[in-house]
């Protein structure tokens, strides 16, 4: 797929400084540009590499001033680094503009399908599954009875959504995802023996929602398991059975969330953090990588440490987890001239 630098500057609204016909099919850095490449200049530190760089164009602001002689070709913008996020979002979606049936796939005669979608092969689509417009089903996806998409969703190769989950307008499933699968929910009879509790509930997924590669989300054992609008999970999370996480929240790579925690509105939490079952956090908490969360979180605390403490109280604590060995060797002084 190529772009000439005149077509660039047309979906940037920039201007050309160089040769308009230069042709591109690549982006990179630009201290790593070469022929054919696209790169852009927004951090003054890097002005050096302008007048080494290989790249056929690289994207400046407005009012940049060439101190020597440059082989690339200019595009001028108000802003680079908005104008290069801007391209880069019109070059993702013309790469994965993809769009009909490929075969083999399975589609049950009760599925519904909206317009201008793709479905990549060897996908399955369950009874009664619904697709809303410009759904994007990449290959060995498996979805099941009773599912609903809204519009303008992807999922990615390799994802499967159990039956009945609901998932609403522009979310992004990405590869490996599974979505609906049972709760882990067992109980103990009279011979010891855990005994599986039947998970009748579902998964629902509200609008603008991104679930990250290897992401596991449990249905609930009776009701929802609930993911609110504009919630961003990372790689490898799992949120288990009647969890609900609220608004615009974001949760990074390898943390747990045990059944029935609710979790506010605006939170943000780290990497490989646990938060055990029952309880709730309020909105706006932050919680640093690798903390544990054993109780119920008021709204605005900021936690580190397992069990976790208010950040401030961990961070004066380990001032003095560092120094205890010399505490006690203190301490043990003390002792001794005491006794003697």
């Amino acid at each position: 797929m190529k772009f000439t630098a005149t077509q660039i500057a047309e979906i940037l609204d920039g201007k050309v400084e160089g040769n308009p016909d230069v042709e591109v099919s690549k982006l990179a850095k630009i201290e790593e540009g070469s022929n054919g490449t696209l790169t852009f200049l927004a951090n003054p530190k890097y002005t050096q590499y302008i007048y080494t760089t290989n790249a056929s164009i690289t994207i400046v602001e407005n009012n940049f001033v060439a101190e020597n002689e440059l082989q690339t070709t200019l595009i001028r913008v108000k802003n680079p680094y908005k104008a290069f996020s801007k391209l880069l979002e019109y070059y993702n979606q013309v790469k994965m503009n993809k769009t009909g049936i490929e075969e083999p796939v399975f589609i049950s005669k009760s599925a519904k399908l909206g317009d201008n979608i793709y479905i990549g092969a060897f996908s399955y689509l369950g009874e009664s599954v619904t697709l809303g417009d410009k759904v994007k089903i990449y290959p060995n996806v498996y979805i099941g009875d009773n599912v609903i998409l809204g519009n303008n969703v992807i999922v990615f190769a390799g994802s499967k959504i159990y039956s009945d989950t609901i998932i609403g307008n522009d979310c992004v499933i990405h590869s490996g995802a599974i979505v609906g699968a049972d709760g882990f929910g067992y109980t103990p009879n009279e011979k010891g023996e855990f005994v599986k509790i039947p998970q009748t509930g579902n998964v629902l997924i509200e609008d603008n929602v991104d679930i990250g590669a290897g992401t596991t989300i449990d249905r609930a054992t009776l009701g929802s398991t609930i993911i609110r609008k504009g919630v961003k999970l990372d790689n490898q999370i799992q949120i288990a059975h009647n969890v609900e996480i609220g608004e615009n929240t974001v949760i990074a790579a390898q943390s747990g969330i045990a059944g029935s925690t609710k979790i506010g509105k605006n939170c943000m939490i780290g990497g490989q953090v646990g938060i055990v079952g029952h309880i709730t956090i309020g909105n706006n908490v932050r919680i640093q990588a690798q903390s544990g969360i054993g109780r119920n979180v008021k709204d605005g605390e900021m936690l580190q440490g397992s069990p976790a403490l208010n950040y401030g109280d961990y961070n004066k604590s380990y001032v003095h987890f560092k120094n205890l060995p010399k505490i006690i060797e203190r301490l043990n002084t003390i002792e001794k001239n005491k006794n003697d």
